[in-house]
């Protein structure tokens, strides 16, 4: 069985990275356009410069388009949002609210050493 699974696991990566980076954009979406049950928050606020990342950054992830550096600074984004607005509130992630970012960080991270792999755009122009 894991032999059989293992020829799948690159199109299983697809997934992870293109769910990942369409929830991703999702909430950038949310403070950009006040889309999703939310208020858009001023571009040029620091809630404004996390939406541009999670809304590009999401998308570019989602298509395979400079999955690395792109990866990295969603990743890096991810470890600030929990230390600055979830930790303040307790260490536990389940306790403070920070689950979401705790997961897209290490998701991001993971993405970022793997690259972008199979049915991406940085494939194609490799």
């Amino acid at each position: 069985m894991q032999k059989a699974l293992a020829k799948l696991a690159p199109f299983f990566y697809v997934l992870l990275r293109v769910a990942a980076g369409l929830s991703f954009a999702q909430h950038g979406a949310q403070k950009l356009f006040g889309l999703l049950g939310a208020r858009a928050v001023p571009t040029l606020s620091q809630m404004g410069f996390a939406g541009v990342i999670e809304f590009v950054g999401g998308l570019l992830i989602a298509l395979g388009l400079f999955t690395t550096p792109v990866a990295f600074i969603a990743a890096g984004e991810m470890a600030y949002a929990f230390f600055t607005q979830h930790f303040p509130h307790g260490p536990w992630p389940i306790q403070n609210g920070g689950e979401p970012a705790v997961l897209y960080c290490f998701i991001f991270l993971y993405i970022f050493a793997v690259g972008s792999g199979k049915l991406s755009i940085d494939s194609i122009r490799k």
